[in-house]
């Protein structure tokens, strides 16, 4: 019996925003990876991210290993956008005393 070597790409697809998903899933490339380098094993974040199959999460950490200088880039690239984002969000709304605020309106004294 001959054994076939099939060449596969990694399961990542970048939707309109330019956010790379694994799989067929709304799982992030961020996520997986993240998750991978705290020390979580693949079982884990298949336990975890029940959507991912097994094998696609073995292929995304192997592109990462593989590619780890541009897939770092691209993960600080997110982390500065969301660092971005968050601040806009807080100077619109701002956080400060609204557990207060929440806590008067429900009292009836707000």
């Amino acid at each position: 019996m001959t054994l076939t070597i099939a060449v596969e790409s990694a399961p990542l697809e970048t939707d309109f925003d330019g956010i790379v998903r694994v799989g067929k899933t709304r799982v992030t490339l961020d996520t997986v990876v993240t998750a991978f380098l705290e020390g979580a094993t693949v079982e884990e974040i298949g336990a975890q991210y029940t959507s991912l199959e097994l094998s696609d999460i073995y292929s995304a950490i192997g592109y990462y290993l593989k590619h780890k200088v541009e897939v770092d880039a691209y993960l600080l690239e997110r982390q500065l956008k969301s660092a971005l984002i968050r601040q806009q969000v807080e100077q619109r709304f701002n956080p400060v005393g609204i557990r207060e605020r929440l806590l008067a309106r429900r009292d009836g004294r707000g």
